[in-house]
């Protein structure tokens, strides 16, 4: 198949599920006529119908409570949160409602919604369309929370998404849409890796550093450019948030003997205190220092004049290994 953008990617992840499963539904603001914000469903309506992508108002607890009647009804319905600042309004009917309704039927009822957002800074942008706000769903039982960061992790994590009987909140980094990867048309689902899996994007024997979505591609730089100092990072791709996968974690950490976990988010209660605090508990005979994170500063996001001081770079990640290594 050759080469894909991220974007394109979930393009071809939705159309692949909308053809296997006639109940799967596209619904959000703009996502119809105009193929989305970012042009990821650009073309479905016109070969679904309107029936099955739906233009939806500007209303994001609207979107989220239909989804919510619609997948009791037997639908599988995909929502697209325009941009990650715009889901506050939906956020009772994604915690109250979405999150918990399987637990309170006792297993009996189940609600495979997918909550799509685009996720995270660099793109030039103002709050609301730059926040990445992942450690509140995360935080919440009864929602799975996974982040895909490169294209073919993109078509068959969408794709997985939709299969699960549980509420699946997917964030898409948005500055990576239109970085590209080859896809292997051989690939299909059964072969691909488990939703809920990390990944070892890089093998290293000195420290292992975790990331996701958008700054898994900033950590495999930071990898390189440590290399030619000869230094050897592993680079963990977390993929799934809830649940972590603490093996693939806990084996890289017993290896390498020092971790440092990276994302844009804030650093307060962000999803780096929970790896922190875990790999702590799991493998505290293992680790030579503490575990150190880098991310976003404990403030609303800057205006895009002054993002990219704000954002986790390579030179922060550097300082973090030099930091963690001369323990």
């Amino acid at each position: 198949m050759g080469q894909i953008t991220l974007a394109k990617g979930i393009t071809m992840g939705l159309r692949k599920a909308m053809e296997a499963d006639p109940k799967v539904l596209v619904m959000g603001e703009d996502v119809g006529k105009l193929g989305g914000v970012f042009r990821v469903t650009d073309g479905l309506q016109k070969d679904f119908g309107e029936d099955r992508v739906i233009d939806t108002p500007l209303a994001e607890s609207g979107i989220i409570g239909t989804a919510i009647g619609l997948a009791l009804r037997g639908y599988r319905p995909v929502c697209e949160i325009q941009f990650d600042g715009f889901v506050y309004p939906a956020f009772d009917q994604i915690v109250s409602q979405l999150a918990k309704m399987r637990a309170r039927a006792l297993g009996k009822v189940s609600l495979p919604v997918v909550v799509r957002i685009p996720v995270g800074g660099g793109i030039g942008a103002v709050e609301h369309h730059s926040e990445s706000n992942e450690a509140y769903f995360a935080h919440t039982a009864g929602l799975k929370v996974v982040a895909c960061s490169n294209p073919v992790d993109a078509y068959f994590m969408v794709q997985q998404a939709i299969l699960s009987d549980d509420p699946v909140i997917l964030y898409e980094p948005k500055r990576r849409y239109w970085e590209k990867a080859d896809l292997d048309e051989s690939l299909t689902l059964d072969s691909a890796m488990s939703l809920y899996s990390a990944r070892v994007a890089r093998e290293g024997t000195d420290i292992t550093v975790a990331a996701y979505g958008p700054m898994v591609k900033t950590c495999m730089e930071a990898a390189i450019a440590a290399a030619e100092e000869g230094k050897s990072l592993e680079v963990i791709d977390l993929r799934s948030l809830s649940p972590l996968d603490m093996s693939t974690l806990r084996a890289s950490v017993e290896k390498t003997g020092r971790m440092v976990v990276v994302h844009e988010a804030p650093a307060f209660l962000g999803m780096g205190s929970e790896v922190a605090a875990r790999v702590t508990e799991q493998c505290f005979y293992s680790l030579e220092a503490p575990v150190l994170r880098v991310c976003g500063f404990d403030t609303p996001y800057p205006p895009s004049r002054v993002e990219e001081e704000y954002l986790p770079d390579l030179d922060r990640v550097l300082d973090a290994v030099d930091r963690s290594l001369a323990f």
